[in-house]
């Protein structure tokens, strides 16, 4: 009775193409399949082993109004969805209803989790989610280097909610912490917990705003975001740096990193000079833990509410999530946030 992995993660959208064409165009994922409902029309995305979908509609419209474009659902393989659903209801999550079937339980703010048997991945590439899904004649393959698949997803819940949420995870789907960070910038400060399932394949990173303190950049997601909700989307990525160069060719626009961050860094990764260099020019932070580095970088968000936004990712051995640059992200947030 336990979450086996995440089926696909599904994007509400106002404007469907131009969503798409992001993913597509510069992130190199390919559209599979399109689905046309009563209420709203979708489409599935792969690269790797991701999956997502975007949703437009007016089916959608409410989400929309309360969150702007966002993620909706991120739907969980199970090896029981009966029992892991009854639990998920036992230990206080609201049922969903399910035009397609399949049972649902709200997870955080307008966030949803469907839940879908193993063999929810059909042989075909497609879908089985009770959505009649077409699929779309082969695109070319994606670049060698691209999307491998969804490391983790970051989710912004309230700071006096952050324990509530790990222990929902625990107790509903089986999750356990895997690891927690406290960050204080000037007088601001985020806590975070990480869950992960017991299969190893689903990793959330919970982050919240540390109510004692002044209010900051994660305050101002919930606000924008009309409360708690998917902050970003962590890809992982075979080679960072040239997958970078591409995406930035592609329109993608990533956060940027203060030259002051790259002249620490090649203190702490001594002899490492020429590495340092090409991160400096790529943009690319990079962190260690015992197990080996971490590389990574952030986008801007592309949606008119800045909330939502992504991440790419690059693990040579490191099982952790970069300590040492979470709080260099934090400051690119907040940067980015009182520049915009």
């Amino acid at each position: 009775m336990a979450v086996q992995d995440i089926a696909y993660v599904e994007l509400f959208a106002t404007d469907k193409v131009s969503a798409v064409d992001y993913f597509v165009s510069a992130l190199g994922f390919t559209r599979v399949a399109d689905s046309v409902e009563t209420d709203r029309s979708s489409v599935l995305l792969c690269q790797g082993q991701t999956r997502l979908v975007v949703t437009s509609g007016r089916g959608i419209w409410k989400f929309l109004d309360q969150h702007g474009d966002g993620i909706a659902d991120i739907a969980m393989t199970c090896d029981d969805v009966t029992a892991v659903g009854e639990q998920a209801v036992a230990v206080g999550a609201m049922q969903l209803s399910s035009a397609r079937g399949n049972p649902a339980v709200q997870g955080f703010g307008g966030v949803a989790h469907t839940l879908l048997p193993a063999a929810a991945h059909a042989a075909d590439g497609l879908l089985a989610d009770g959505r009649r899904w077409t699929p779309i004649p082969a695109a070319p393959p994606t670049e060698p280097g691209g999307i491998r698949l969804l490391d983790h997803i970051a989710v912004c819940v309230a700071g006096d909610t952050l324990g509530e949420y790990a222990d929902f995870y625990r107790d509903a789907f089986g999750f356990s912490r895997y690891s927690t960070e406290y960050v204080a910038v000037g007088g601001q400060a985020m806590d975070s917990i990480v869950v992960r399932s017991a299969s190893g394949r689903v990793t959330f990173t919970l982050v919240a705003p540390d109510p004692a303190r002044e209010p900051g950049q994660l305050n101002a997601f919930l606000e924008r975001n009309g409360g708690p909700g998917v902050q970003h989307l962590a890809f992982l990525v075979d080679d960072i740096i040239p997958t970078v160069a591409r995406s930035r060719e592609r329109g993608v626009e990533f956060l940027s990193t203060p030259d002051s961050y790259y002249d620490l860094l090649a203190e702490r990764f001594e002899g490492m000079a020429e590495q340092v260099t090409e991160l400096r020019k790529a943009q690319v932070l990079a962190d260690r833990d015992e197990w080996g580095d971490l590389l990574q970088l952030f986008t801007r968000s592309p949606y008119e509410r800045n909330t939502l936004f992504f991440e790419l990712i690059q693990r040579q051995g490191s099982r952790g999530f970069g300590s040492a640059n979470i709080r260099a992200l934090y400051e690119a947030v907040e940067r980015d946030r009182l520049t915009s």
